[in-house]
């Protein structure tokens, strides 16, 4: 296996903690379901995007790391790089995804997770699957010395076997105290990532419809 320095790129300043990492990271979860609770069909992007923005500012945050994403039907294909017109509208039966990157506490969270209204039947299960395939691959981590890279392939496999195509542009990546001090991939880290430190990132879509779904969280 190649060496690499894992130091650098897990450097972190010198406010970090890995309790107030946690913290942040609790605290945006409250608000990513506070606004998802109050996403309606009906609404466009733009309009749960406002929404959603004010939710983070009662909730306390103090700056958003990167920008609040809401994405409706067809438009969960897109990666974060990806902009939206905001025009989607959410249909009665469809499916969004919310991915947030508040900072509190000096530290920066970062949550995304999928939902859907309605009964159609294929966007539920994507929308669970998602989950699924990143509370196993988490648990791997969990388990014990596994790789950044070793991780993105259990996702891809567990991807395979529930049936759905994987994004694999979208290999997770660090956060820290604000601003974290170093980047790069967590699924081409060749080396075993720390605590408080990584966003485990999945992305999956329906292998023949257009649409997606999303989800993310801290290996913590």
């Amino acid at each position: 296996m190649m060496s690499i320095d894992l130091s650098a790129r897990e450097a972190v300043g010198a406010g970090y903690s890995l309790a107030a990492i946690r913290d942040a990271q609790a605290r945006s979860w409250v608000a990513l379901n506070a606004i998802a609770a109050r996403i309606r069909p009906g609404m466009t992007e733009a309009e749960a995007r406002r929404m959603g923005e004010g939710v983070l500012a009662e909730t306390g945050m103090e700056l958003a790391w990167h920008p609040l994403l809401v994405r409706f039907g067809a438009e969960t294909l897109k990666v974060f790089a990806d902009r939206s017109t905001g025009e989607a509208v959410l249909g009665a039966d469809d499916i969004f995804f919310i991915d947030m990157g508040p900072v509190y506490g000096g530290h920066e969270a970062d949550a995304g997770a999928s939902f859907t209204v309605g009964h159609d039947a294929e966007m539920q299960a994507c929308a669970r699957d998602v989950k699924v395939i990143f509370d196993r691959a988490r648990a791997i981590w969990d388990g014990g010395a596994v790789t950044g890279t070793a991780l993105y392939d259990a996702v891809a496999a567990e991807t395979a076997a529930l049936g759905w195509a994987l994004n694999l542009d979208i290999k997770g990546h660090r956060v820290g105290d604000y601003p974290h001090a170093a980047g790069g991939k967590l699924g081409e880290l060749v080396a075993v990532p720390g605590a408080g430190l990584w966003i485990l990132e999945v992305q999956i879509r329906h292998p023949t419809r257009a649409f997606g779904a999303f989800y993310e969280d801290l290996l913590a």
